[in-house]
């Protein structure tokens, strides 16, 4: 099921679980217009295609502890297949990274990171340093963030 397979009603299915997973099939159902059964083939179906990849729970970072928010800018002269393995291994292993992104341009990756403070970067900065050789690194720390969403634009 790709994309353009969608019709109105998968995509407004989709946009009532973006907001709540834990939406009973019923109350889907009547919001699209469909039937209980219908609908949940619908989701069962997008399911298996992968058009949903789970269903989470959206913690709050700052109840959590982990209250600050860091870009962190990765510049790199090692481009090959062993480095990128060892580097994507070792961003697997730091559960404070929530984000990284390969970046075309002057940056080779930005990662998001969540941590408590200042000192716990500091922690994660030396770890990841450690297991993996960059040429430049540094960090933006979230100031206040205005839109933070994991709903895809429908």
């Amino acid at each position: 099921m790709m994309m353009q397979e969608l019709d109105t009603i998968d995509r407004n299915i989709l946009k009532i679980l973006q907001r709540d997973a834990t939406t009973s099939v019923d109350d889907i159902s009547e919001a699209v217009a469909l039937s209980r059964n219908a609908c949940w083939r619908r989701i069962k179906q997008m399911e298996a295609a992968g058009v949903i990849k789970g269903r989470v729970a959206l913690v709050d970072p700052t109840a959590a502890g982990c209250p600050l928010s860091a870009m962190v800018l990765i510049r790199t002269n090692a481009h090959d297949a062993g480095w990128m393995a060892k580097f994507q291994a070792a961003l697997a292993a730091m559960p404070e990274v929530v984000g990284a992104y390969r970046m075309t341009g002057d940056l080779d990756y930005v990662l998001r990171v969540r941590v408590a403070d200042v000192p716990a970067y500091d922690a994660f900065y030396k770890r990841l340093t450690s297991r993996i050789s960059v040429s430049d690194i540094s960090a933006s720390f979230v100031m206040e963030e205005i839109k933070d969403t994991t709903a895809v634009p429908l």
